[in-house]
């Protein structure tokens, strides 16, 4: 790249671009200097310092990601809207390893307020809502769909199933209809324990 026209939608371009070549640990503020061929100087003319640049990144993956999911999920509920979700995540995590790594960066409170996480979140919730949970049980649903996604997408990146069979995708089939069928046949809410009583209460001896 040359110094002509760096702006701060450059900047956040081309650090999304050298996640996925070396992994977010290579995005540095010299390294993006180094690829537009001017100083440190001139970046930071665009961005605070690199943990704001991250946390753009960030942002700008997750946007990346809810248009995904927007092309993904209309017209589907239920089983197919989980699976639509879920396959949405998955493949963005395998076409872009380094910009699903800055999607899942702790960022600062303000750019939380602003990202599209929200909206990824807001369709998770929407789609655990069709199985009938309660609001409550909504929460720990998507909490659940959220640990099953990102751990097996986590452990496939990192070679966790290389070594044996069946291949990652026949499990991830199995993994998802076993989260339908843990959403289809969710188990009711312990009651809440009875409130002690006073062993001396009616004594009147």
């Amino acid at each position: 790249m040359t110094r002509a026209g760096v702006t701060e939608d450059k900047l956040v371009r081309a650090a999304a671009e050298l996640a996925d070549e070396s992994g977010l640990a290579a995005v540095t503020v010299s390294a993006l200097a180094r690829r537009f061929d001017v100083r440190p100087a001139s970046v930071y003319s665009h961005v605070d310092g690199l943990d704001q640049l991250l946390d753009r990144t960030a942002a700008f993956a997750l946007q990346e990601l809810a248009d995904r999911l927007a092309d993904a999920l209309p017209g589907k509920s239920g089983r197919s809207a989980l699976f639509a979700f879920a396959n949405a995540h998955r493949d963005y995590a395998r076409a872009h390893p380094g910009r699903w790594q800055a999607a899942h960066r702790r960022v600062a409170p303000d750019a939380v307020a602003t990202s599209a996480g929200r909206t990824i979140g807001r369709s998770a919730r929407a789609i655990v809502s069709g199985y009938g949970l309660s609001t409550d049980d909504e929460v720990h649903a998507v909490r659940l769909l959220g640990s099953a996604i990102n751990g097996f997408v986590a452990l496939e990146a990192d070679g966790g199933f290389e070594h044996s069979a069946p291949p990652a995708a026949a499990s991830w089939e199995r993994v998802l209809d076993a989260i339908d069928t843990s959403l289809t046949n969710w188990p009711a809410a312990p009651a809440a324990p009875a409130a002690p009583t006073d062993s001396t209460d009616g004594d009147r001896t």
